[in-house]
């Protein structure tokens, strides 16, 4: 994958009708998958050395983003979402690598105002399910 642009990563929610609204706004945005380790190692390993096991940990992925208020529409279904508590699907669009989409609750929505500036927001998403990967050419 050649260098991209940190703007083409996208954060998408779906709209409640199966459609994917952009997440209006975002200027930064993070993303880590991680995989929890189950140790296996004993006393006959060999040279002690640490054993795992394969496919057995837990998966997860998490997503952080700030912005600011661009879109309404956008704005509002990540509000309601968050102060009803549902798990929703979303998509996270990163280029010239593919789509990563599934289930996330909102763990976090941080509302800050400078005196000077513009109000920003920090979202903060985990996964609560199984996620799909989609491949996308460069």
């Amino acid at each position: 994958m050649s260098a991209q642009r940190g703007k083409d990563l996208l954060l998408k929610i779906d709209n409640g009708s199966g459609a994917y609204t952009t997440v209006a706004g975002l200027r930064t945005q993070r993303l880590a998958l991680n995989a929890d380790a189950v140790d296996v190692t004993h006393a006959e390993s060999v040279g002690q050395w640490r054993e795992l096991l394969g496919g057995a940990g837990v998966r997860r992925a998490s997503l952080a983003g700030t912005g600011i208020f661009k879109d309404a529409d956008s704005d509002e279904r990540v509000r309601q979402v968050f102060f009803d508590g549902v798990i929703v699907n979303w998509q996270i669009v990163v280029p010239a690598f593919g789509v990563i989409q599934g289930p996330f609750q909102i763990s976090s929505l941080d509302y800050r105002g400078d005196y000077t500036a513009e109000v920003t927001f920090e979202l903060a998403l985990e996964s609560a399910g199984a996620l799909t990967f989609t491949a996308q050419g460069g």
